[in-house]
């Protein structure tokens, strides 16, 4: 594949991330848990934490917005760090939290999940992100 494919598919991967981000805005200021929206979309949440929630997400949005218009290496390495970062605090989160006392339905199985379809995300951000990367050193 061609630098030029690489950076177009980063660019897509970059205007997806934001319009994720924008969704759990929406969806979070809405208080419709929509699952993957809501990592935790079947346990309760009190409606200031959707609205703060809500509120990350939006920055989040345009932070991936920017990224995605400026094609800026270290913007792209933040948010893999922090993506990183994220993905791990949802795991260990999903592990050892017992939801079953929040909802007897909850399955960490089903977070889980979403975490790891967020993972290979973060996974293609990486792999598209390459080139971009070696491009600044």
């Amino acid at each position: 594949m061609t630098k030029v494919k690489h950076f177009q598919i980063l660019k897509g991967l970059l205007y997806a991330g934001m319009v994720y981000f924008s969704g759990v805005a929406i969806v979070h200021s809405l208080g419709v848990k929509v699952p993957g929206l809501f990592v935790y979309f079947n346990v309760p949440s009190y409606a200031y934490q959707d609205r703060i929630i809500s509120f990350l997400a939006l920055g989040w949005a345009a932070f991936f917005y920017w990224t995605a218009r400026k094609m800026d290496a270290d913007f792209i390495k933040l948010i893999l760090m922090i993506g990183f970062i994220a993905i791990l605090a949802l795991t260990a989160n999903s592990i050892i939290t017992d939801f079953r006392f929040l909802n007897p339905l909850a399955r960490k199985a089903d977070f889980l999940l979403i975490t790891s379809i967020l993972f290979v995300y973060w996974g293609s951000l990486v792999f598209f992100g390459k080139q971009l990367l070696k491009k600044k050193k």
